[in-house]
């Protein structure tokens, strides 16, 4: 068994129980696992096989991304004054040309991106699948860039010839999509704890799927004891589109399908109404907030205070890199954090309650218990921030604040499952220029329509 102390840590939130936050602590990691911690006044319980010293650091738990669609880092910047609708109609055409290797290259960049913002879990919700692609192109990712991954089986079986949203020629049929993703669930999803791969059920949204597709897609996850995911209540279109096709609102939609519980999340919710919110926390619904998606495509903005008033689970999610532009997990706390303010209240939401969203909220979403805070016996993924560079200059008197009010900061330390994964600021596990060389070539060559 190997050992790993952090020693000297400037700042250590845990996020735990207590909500404690030592200065000059310690924390000792063994295999996998958090093993124990301490202030600077309580003395490590033995020699480690190596020690790193982290005394102008902050450290909290690894963040946890919970909404991402990776394989659109190919096509960003597209559609920049459209709204949702609209910028879907502008990107599935070249998502219709996707085949494996854009897909793979594109999980591997989104996740390197994600991983130098101090995420360590991360969901992505893919549900373009044209070609050759297959979910085990992003699992394959994963597995190299060693990450925590919860692979999301998305699905588009309702085209425009039918009342939806995307082109015919990019839907499945439904029989398919059910029998892939069971093959999937039965091939990959690890139960277990401390799992590094799970599988979840997750067609895309009420206006690209169908009423029996829903309902098949929850009996098939809740049969295997699987968490499910899609898109609800975005955009005022979106719930034009579920009251006049369903004669409901979105939230009566999701529990008439059967899509409320505490194993199920949802993305984006910006237009849930009273009604909807309270639903939600009665029934231990998720929800992923995306600020910079809901502010990039004039969505709106998601009533944050009003969900975690209501005890509704919250975590955080950059959502599709062409739809943020972006792949910053803490650059996303602190959007969070600004957007929540927006409305005219200053305490509306605080630094650390943006944390809290994104470690032990995404940790929930997710029906985690086991990843979103330093604790013993918690998964060892655990980063550090440097506190001593430009952007912290006259913030460290709080650290954990400055890491959400300052600008945000690129990790220097990452341990995933017990790995060191960024070190002094480097991943460690890609050649990071080669990488994005491969991605921009493959990405014009999409776009131009070359492949």
């Amino acid at each position: 068994m190997s050992t790993l102390l952090l020693q000297n840590i400037r700042c250590l939130a845990t996020f735990d129980d207590d909500g404690r936050e030592l200065e000059g602590g310690w924390l000792l990691i063994r295999d996998r696992i958090i093993e124990s911690l301490g202030a600077a006044d309580d003395a490590p319980p033995e020699k480690a096989d190596r020690v790193i010293d982290l005394s102008n650091h902050v450290a909290l738990p690894g963040l946890v991304n919970t909404h991402h669609h990776m394989f659109q880092s190919l096509t960003r910047v597209m559609g920049q004054q459209e709204d949702l609708f609209g910028w879907l109609r502008a990107c599935y055409p070249c998502w219709a040309r996707m085949r494996s290797e854009h897909v793979y290259a594109a999980a591997r960049l989104a996740m390197a991106e994600l991983l130098l913002s101090g995420c360590t879990t991360a969901s992505d919700h893919h549900y373009v699948f044209p070609n050759d692609v297959r979910l085990e192109d992003e699992i394959r990712a994963a597995q190299d860039m060693g990450i925590r991954f919860h692979a999301a089986r998305g699905s588009m079986s309702l085209g425009e010839g039918h009342g939806g949203l995307p082109p015919d020629h990019l839907v499945e049929r439904e029989p398919d999509i059910l029998r892939d993703t069971q093959r999937l669930i039965e091939t990959w999803h690890d139960p277990s704890p401390h799992s590094m791969l799970q599988i979840v059920v997750a067609p895309c949204s009420p206006f690209s799927v169908t009423v029996d597709l829903m309902r098949e897609s929850a009996a098939l996850a809740r049969a295997y004891g699987l968490q499910m995911h899609t898109h609800l209540a975005e955009t005022d279109a979106d719930v034009a589109y579920s009251v006049e096709r369903f004669g409901m609102r979105p939230g009566d939609y999701a529990e008439d399908m059967g899509w409320i519980g505490d194993d199920v999340w949802h993305a984006h919710c910006v237009k849930l109404n009273t009604d909807e919110i309270a639903l939600f926390g009665r029934t231990g619904t998720g929800v992923c907030h995306c600020p910079s998606s809901n502010m990039r495509l004039a969505s709106g903005i998601a009533p944050i205070r009003k969900l975690l008033d209501k005890r509704v689970k919250v975590g955080l999610g950059v959502d599709g890199s062409a739809s943020n532009d972006s792949g910053h997990l803490l650059g996303e706390a602190r959007q969070a954090l600004l957007l929540a303010r927006a409305s005219g209240d200053p305490a509306a939401l605080s630094a650390r309650e943006a944390l809290q969203v994104a470690t032990r909220g995404g940790a929930a979403v997710l029906g985690r218990d086991d990843i979103g805070q330093i604790a013993p016996g918690m998964s060892a993924d655990v980063v550090a921030f440097r506190l001593d560079g430009a952007g912290m200059a006259g913030a460290t008197h709080d650290p954990v604040a400055a890491l959400v009010f300052c600008q945000p900061s690129a990790v220097d330390l990452s341990i995933i499952n017990g790995d060191i994964v960024v070190e002094d600021g480097k991943l460690l596990t890609v050649d990071l220029p080669l990488l994005i060389e491969q991605h921009n070539r493959i990405s014009l060559q999409l776009i131009r329509g070359e492949t």
